[in-house]
């Protein structure tokens, strides 16, 4: 029988922690991993009605998009939703898992689910982070190089963009001298050997370092392997935050909105006024996206959708572009489809339910 620590550990390489934003809590946040996993229900939300349907349903797993603890915890009396969501997640043995914004800075999270709902072609990311690639540099004799490198390729190093196997290669001669005690694989105990060997140079996302070094390490011949990790001030153009890209055809602004609601299922929104140029180039970012606001301007969007913009924010569009507010819920519902497939992708076997619980706090009359 599977664990529930089989299923978060998963979830844990496929959207790392590395990646959250600092305020950020994501990952199992409340239960034991050790459990054997009989079902999970996939919400935007954790509330004690998801709970309890999880429950109905047979699930001891809800994995959400939004973490239900943010800040510690330090009583659980049941005075507010917090305490009480986790006091009866706690007594049904109903563990809970949140991907959050390390979900929203993967470039096929949860703005590409927006884009792709638009049907944006060549969607990018607006906002690429900084300081999540590393390095690595090392030294392999020549013969064992192409062996080596393949088995650090096999763990993700390498790959920058839609090109795979990338590194730089220069030979160079490496000399050692094996001390009492070592078992050198070239030469002997006490001798000054001097070996052809290729510097390799290679870039890697910063949570794949423990793979590409254990692999380096088995896949080298040297029994001491000398390699370095550089931090890197690299941009990293498939993780940041939201999206742009284009509209397959261009549209008027009523035309846009229209089109907006069909496509994301809403009844209401707010947005700027209509623009005079026809709107072809948007820019999206679910969820609290103000802080995006002067990017997708910058990056020439004619509309930027996303949710929660304040009153004075709205001035920000500087009459440039659209912005329309499609809601908090509307523009990230879509999420729980995510998550259900990545974890399908994987766990074929398992049985995933979606909430059916409607957990948007805000009614429009």
């Amino acid at each position: 029988m599977l664990k529930i620590k089989d299923l978060t550990q998963y979830l844990d390489k496929v959207v790392p922690a590395t990646y959250m934003e600092s305020y950020d809590n994501v990952g199992l946040l409340v239960g034991s991993p050790t459990a054997e996993l009989t079902g999970v229900m996939v919400s935007l939300d954790m509330t004690e009605a998801v709970i309890e349907e999880a429950v109905a349903e047979g699930c001891n797993l809800i994995v959400a998009h939004h973490p239900i603890i943010f800040k510690g915890l330090k009583r659980l009396t049941g005075s507010n939703y917090v305490e009480r969501t986790v006091m009866l997640a706690l007594e049904k043995g109903v563990r809970l898992y949140a991907a959050h914004t390390n979900l929203d800075n993967q470039h096929t999270g949860v703005n590409r689910v927006i884009a792709d709902r638009l049907g944006l072609e060549s969607p990018t990311i607006l906002a690429p982070k900084s300081q999540t690639l590393q390095k690595l540099i090392t030294y392999i004799p020549q013969e064992a190089t192409d062996s080596v490198m393949e088995a650090i390729h096999q763990e993700g190093a390498g790959q920058i963009g839609n090109y795979s196997h990338c590194s730089f290669r220069v030979v160079g001669q490496g000399a050692f001298q094996a001390e009492e005690g070592a078992q050198p694989t070239v030469g002997a105990v006490g001798n000054l050997e001097k070996v052809t060997e290729d510097r390799v140079e290679v870039m890697f996302p910063m949570h794949l370092q423990g793979k590409v070094v254990a692999a380096l390490k088995k896949a080298h011949p040297y029994e001491e392997v000398a390699y370095y990790i550089h931090s890197t001030e690299n941009v990293n153009q498939e993780i940041g935050a939201g999206m742009i890209g284009t509209l397959p055809e261009a549209m008027e602004g009523t035309a846009f909105l229209d089109y907006l609601k069909e496509r994301m299922d809403l009844t209401a929104l707010r947005h700027t006024p209509m623009p005079q140029q026809p709107i072809k180039k948007v820019a999206v970012c679910g969820g609290a996206g103000s802080f995006l606001i002067k990017a997708a301007r910058r990056a020439g969007a004619d509309a930027y959708v996303t949710a929660d913009v304040k009153y004075h924010e709205f001035f920000d569009a500087e009459d440039q572009m659209m912005i329309a507010d499609i809601g908090h819920y509307e523009s990230e519902v879509y999420t729980k489809e995510l998550l259900k497939n990545i974890i399908r992708e994987n766990f074929p076997n398992i049985a995933v339910r979606l909430s059916k619980v409607v957990t948007n706090p805000l009614r429009y009359y």
